[in-house]
């Protein structure tokens, strides 16, 4: 278990829950679709309908400082929406 690393609260994705009732999750990179589905079912108490995936590569750095020119890299995440049945919501904010 444990494919969902972590919700995305994000301005863009908290206008598309309000919208169209999708929830975005950080997952492990070799999370399939269907392991998805059954851990959001099983930790949110929730019918999910449909889910997406896409992958993200990591991208290249770079920036001026007074040390000189540091490079980096940024890692590279895989992100899920996942549709609800409507009625259905998720509350990420209950546990604070």
């Amino acid at each position: 278990m444990a494919y969902i690393v972590k919700p995305l609260v994000t301005e863009k994705m908290t206008h598309v829950t309000e919208k169209e009732n999708k929830y975005g999750f950080v997952v492990r990179p070799e999370a399939t679709k269907l392991q998805i589905k059954n851990e959001v079912e099983a930790l949110y108490n929730v019918t999910v309908e449909s889910v997406n995936t896409m992958r993200y590569a990591g991208k290249n750095k770079s920036r001026y400082t007074k040390a000189g020119l540091l490079r980096g890299r940024t890692n590279a995440f895989k992100k899920a929406i996942v549709t609800l049945k409507e009625g259905d919501t998720i509350d990420f904010y209950s546990n604070i």
